[in-house]
């Protein structure tokens, strides 16, 4: 790797700001003071344009980062005495440092084995007849992440299967959209149909990995389950003082089309990276390539070599090479990456 692509794909959080979100940032800031604490116009029509992009009068909440949104909307979600399924590579079991059971006060994880990282009505079934003691934790909620951890997606039919076995269990669904806006480039729908029009209660939806500075957003589309979200938010220090500073770029982002924009462009650069290595000798995709990420099955020595030349990435699930490509990806680097792995692969 040389001097002149010093750019990393090891997550799509290495990414700058996106010229839209750092314009609103500096716009917010040249109008002066303002309300704190969300009581601010940016902040209203932020919550307002979501509503919009959904087609639904949901609850929005803004907070720092994807953890706590998960962990904040799932604890609204769950008693303390229930628990929570999702898959066993989901974020929330892997990623969050507990912070679901921390801020659910007892709440427990069920996750089930899904060889290909998506959750299924089966699986879900499966949670529900192990927890039918008196003395189980009966499931109350199933997260399931869109795109998947390994970067696979659930089309507008797989989560109205998913929904369809929750409500005849009596559970709510979440979805942890921290790449949500590149599923819905790759799908080519609405952001409504694959969350409240498939079923789905609440969403964690991610602008952070889009080209925010920080700050996703919390959206309950059935309004009652929000009930208390707000008062954990303040509770777990997530509720920002100067608001406007995260709900700005929001608004920018989505009143400019840049949040969709920047998603095709990090799922066309996955695309590309993985058309520069086909038809490399020993060289396999773990998962299909469907949206920002791709994920390689690489020789030990070869992933070390890569790191001697400078490269960054992380490996999962036992050994799996992982790339993923954000809104400022760029196609000289993502050559000369592809170019290296090439040559790796012969040492």
């Amino acid at each position: 790797m040389s001097d002149k692509t010093p750019q990393h794909f090891a997550s799509d959080n290495y990414s700058g700001i996106c010229p839209e979100a750092l314009e609103a940032i500096i716009k917010a800031s040249a109008a002066g003071s303002a309300p704190a604490y969300g009581d601010d116009p940016w902040t209203r029509l932020a919550e307002d344009a979501i509503r919009t992009l959904f087609g639904t009068d949901a609850a929005v909440f803004f907070v720092f980062n994807g953890t706590a949104s998960n962990a904040l909307a799932l604890a609204t979600l769950c008693p303390p005495y229930c628990s929570i399924i999702a898959t066993d590579i989901a974020h929330a079991e892997t990623s969050e440092r507990g912070a679901p059971e921390f801020f659910t006060g007892g709440s427990k994880l069920m996750t089930p084995p899904c060889p290909d990282g998506k959750l299924t009505p089966a699986a879900i079934k499966l949670c529900c007849r192990k927890a039918q003691s008196p003395q189980a934790s009966a499931p109350a909620v199933v997260t399931i992440t869109q795109p998947t951890e390994n970067g696979l997606l659930y089309t507008p039919d797989d989560v109205r299967a998913l929904a369809g076995t929750c409500r005849e269990y009596g559970l709510s669904l979440h979805m942890d959209g921290a790449r949500l806006a590149n599923a819905v480039a790759a799908l080519g729908c609405t952001p409504a149909a694959i969350t409240w029009e498939a079923g789905v209660d609440a969403l964690s939806f991610g602008g952070t990995k889009n080209g925010l500075a920080v700050g996703d957003a919390v959206v309950f589309f059935n309004r009652p389950l929000a009930r208390g979200f707000a008062e954990r938010a303040k509770q777990g220090g997530q509720i920002a003082s100067k608001m406007r500073f995260i709900t700005a770029p929001w608004l920018s982002m989505i009143k400019s089309g840049a949040w969709l924009e920047n998603a095709r462009h990090g799922n066309a650069c996955a695309q590309l990276f993985a058309s520069e290595l086909e038809g490399t000798p020993g060289l396999q995709l773990a998962w299909p390539v469907q949206s920002n990420g791709v994920f390689l099955l690489l020789p030990e020595q070869t992933m070390n070599s890569l790191r001697v030349k400078g490269w960054r990435f992380y490996t999962m699930f036992g050994g799996v090479a992982r790339f993923l490509f954000g809104w400022d990806a760029r196609t000289d680097a993502i050559k000369a990456l592809a170019a290296d792995i090439r040559a790796c692969m012969q040492l």
